[in-house]
């Protein structure tokens, strides 16, 4: 019985171990010869500097997964214009504090994104995200 145990616990184990990470999202990491071009900065001056508190960034990104998923993909046929609005860099992002645990984010779409001939205004979103549970609590579109 110990003998059976312990070849299950071998052979199923790393596979729940392989299959977790479908689940999971990693972006893309360039080559190593691409990434040893780059030299970071010893100092960011302050008037470049952008400081986004921790809550903040992960409110963003919460609402932002929602909004437009990784995976989102324009529909067959789209117009170059209509493939912008697919695209997560088409918004800009405002992200301001609501009532007690609450974070307001709101995407608006970045009017030189896109090349449109004529304004769109209603392709946006705000979003109520409770930061104590990390969920969506309401979308005003």
């Amino acid at each position: 019985m110990k003998r059976s145990m312990l070849l299950f616990l071998l052979v199923f184990l790393p596979a729940c171990t392989f299959f977790q990470q479908f689940g999971r999202y990693r972006p893309e990491h360039a080559p190593a010869e691409e990434a040893a071009r780059v030299q970071f900065p010893f100092i960011i001056p302050e008037e470049s500097r952008l400081n986004v508190p921790g809550v903040t960034a992960t409110a963003i990104q919460l609402a932002m997964d929602d909004f437009r998923p990784r995976n989102t993909r324009p529909h067959s046929g789209a117009t170059p214009e209509e493939a912008c609005l697919y695209r997560r860099e088409s918004f800009n992002v405002s992200a301001f504090p609501g009532p007690e645990g609450v974070v307001f984010v709101r995407f608006v779409l970045d009017p030189e994104a896109c090349s449109l001939s004529d304004p769109i205004l209603d392709v946006g979103a705000t979003y109520a995200v409770d930061v104590r549970g990390w969920r969506i609590l309401a979308v005003d579109y």
